[in-house]
């Protein structure tokens, strides 16, 4: 059954109730965010089951096996499957067909398609909740950076909130790690709250940590192929690659389609640019003005898209890894070119 998220978020405070869980889409920090709560309901004693699909796939019958029994300290146990795709269905055929069991398990997707036959089973069955997890933009963005500061005890405004939204490219995993961070620096605690402010995002931010990124953001977004050949030798050779490249790039994008929808709306480039504040680094403004002219909304969505199945791929065993990200960012470096 798709379930919205007030009804996933009731459902994980009372896991023992819920037979199946499926968390699937794009945003794989908000599915292992998730995966958390379960955890968390479940208790800090619990036993976790790990299991993967391939595994699944070799032996069916072990998922319902593992949901029926019991911890060897005889406290709560749960289980979770990742990386989980359409192999894993005979087991959840199985788990499902097979008595009830006290055993809460969550299988972690990624991206599934509409014809997906896992997806296509958790949406019939009543005893399965299935939830979406997409990347959060805009006002939803700004809104996990608000409750996740609350738990580390940072109070952070409007302004702020975006900032470390755009920072992070929306990745629920990285603002809090960030979070954390800034969190430590100004010696802030649930207890003792403590406001966050530019200057400790100027010195701590996830930008200064990976190295100066500009130049890589701005050759992909100019499509200045050379320039980005040059800066992918420069940052293999300082140990920098993959998911740090993916990320500042996404960020990059992630901002261009914030300040496009603004002028989609009617505002010119100037203004936008103008009202902008602290949101854009100073050194990237010029840069970024160039690229809000030249990029059209749907452009900008569908690099993100390609930009995100690439850390995707990245993550999964078996892949190209970061000669993956390198093509995708010529890819997009391209079609900037063609944009001029």
């Amino acid at each position: 059954m798709k379930s919205n998220r007030a009804q996933i978020d009731r459902a994980l405070k009372a896991p023992a109730d819920t037979r199946f869980f499926l968390f699937y889409g794009p945003d794989e920090a908000g599915s292992q965010a998730l995966v958390k709560a379960l955890a968390a309901a479940t208790g800090p004693e619990a036993e976790r089951v790990d299991l993967s699909g391939a595994e699944l796939k070799s032996d069916p019958a072990r998922l319902a096996d593992e949901a029926a029994s019991m911890s060897l300290f005889g406290g709560a146990r749960f289980i979770v499957v990742e990386p989980a795709g359409d192999e894993v269905l005979p087991a959840v055929e199985a788990l499902l067909g097979a008595p009830a069991a006290g055993n809460p398990v969550a299988v972690v997707a990624g991206s599934l398609k509409p014809a997906s036959k896992l997806l296509k089973l958790a949406l019939a069955e009543p005893d399965v909740l299935a939830f979406a997890s997409y990347v959060p933009e805009g006002k939803d963005a700004e809104r996990v950076v608000v409750e996740t500061a609350r738990a580390h005890g940072l109070i952070v405004r409007s302004e702020i909130a975006r900032r470390v939204a755009d920072s992070c490219a929306g990745n629920r995993a990285l603002i809090d790690q960030e979070l954390g961070k800034f969190a430590l620096l100004v010696e802030a605690s649930p207890e003792a709250p403590k406001p966050l402010e530019h200057e400790v995002i100027d010195a701590l931010g996830a930008a200064a940590e990976e190295g100066d990124l500009t130049r890589l953001c701005d050759s992909v977004g100019g499509g200045d192929p050379a320039l980005l050949q040059s800066e992918l030798l420069r940052l293999q050779a300082e140990g920098l690659e993959g998911i740090v490249l993916v990320r500042a790039v996404l960020r990059r994008m992630h901002l261009l389609a914030r300040l496009r929808a603004e002028v989609d709306a009617g505002n010119s480039v100037a203004a936008v640019m103008a009202s902008s504040g602290k949101s854009v680094f100073w050194k990237e403004k010029d840069a970024v003005s160039l690229q809000l002219q030249r990029w059209r909304s749907d452009l900008i969505a569908k690099s993100v898209g390609r930009l995100m199945e690439a850390e995707r791929q990245v993550k999964a065993k078996g892949a190209l890894g970061p000669v993956a990200v390198d093509e995708e960012l010529f890819a997009i470096c391209r079609q900037a070119a063609r944009l001029r």
